[in-house]
């Protein structure tokens, strides 16, 4: 059951919006600027960060922010309360520049460590998943309301989702830990978003992300019924400071 009072309703609206500001710069060619962690950064992503950050300052004065391209200019936090947004206006940033359409606007509300309220956009194909006072939900952009969504049971067959960098000799490692008999890659947060709705099974990444890159996902997929936690099964936390908001391992699982 999500914990979100209604709030994931009012993120949904604001990744919807910032989507519309980043969609008309897909595909169009767009400066690529390298940050000091050697990841991609475009307009669009600086676009979609100052849309959403003036929007949850109006609709959440009190709730601070951790955003990627402010962490990126200025330093991440060195303390956070136990309430806060984690925001990544553009994940995926390398799909965006490639032209396809894996790419997402993210914002999570963190309580006490744990993702509690969240919403996911994919303005490629005018999608938002988003928690809900009952669980979670996925809409159309310009749509009201929402149709409800639940992760699946696991079947024979396990289908896992993956990013496109796996190697060869990961895949086997992982099929081993795991148990998957297929394996779909794709890019940024929607593969959180595919399982929540019942499309996949299993997410496992054994590489670095970053807190805002899953935290939207993640209250997304819990709210779905589904669990995001350590591959060793220990409770996955938010507000890392002394990491830099930086993630270990993990493993997000459907029914």
């Amino acid at each position: 059951m999500s914990k979100d009072n209604g709030i994931g309703e009012k993120l949904a609206a604001i990744v919807e919006a910032a989507s519309a500001v980043i969609l008309p710069l897909w595909r169009t060619g767009l400066t690529v600027d390298v940050k000091s962690d050697d990841s991609p950064v475009t307009e669009a992503d600086r676009r979609g960060e100052a849309l959403i950050l003036a929007a949850l300052a109006r609709e959440f004065p009190d709730i601070p922010v951790v955003a990627e391209e402010a962490c990126a200019d200025d330093g991440v936090p060195v303390a956070i309360g136990r309430r806060f947004f984690l925001v990544d206006p553009l994940d995926g940033t390398k799909a965006f520049v490639r032209g396809e359409a894996h790419f997402t606007v993210n914002i999570g509300l963190i309580e006490d460590g744990r993702p509690i309220a969240g919403a996911v956009a994919a303005p490629a194909t005018g999608q938002v998943w988003f928690t809900t006072s009952t669980g979670a939900a996925i809409r159309a952009f310009g749509e009201t309301g929402g149709r409800p969504i639940h992760v699946r049971p696991r079947g024979e067959r396990v289908l896992a989702l993956s990013s496109h960098t796996l190697k060869p000799q990961q895949d086997q490692a992982l099929r081993a830990q795991y148990g998957y008999t297929d394996r779909q890659s794709m890019d940024s947060s929607i593969k959180l978003c595919v399982v929540a709705q019942g499309g996949a099974d299993l997410y496992p990444r054994h590489g670095t992300t970053m807190e805002w890159d899953i935290a939207a996902g993640h209250a997304v997929l819990e709210a779905a019924g589904g669990a995001l936690t350590a591959p060793d099964g220990a409770p996955f936390v938010y507000g890392k400071v002394a990491e830099g908001f930086k993630n270990g391992w993990f493993v997000a699982r459907g029914g």
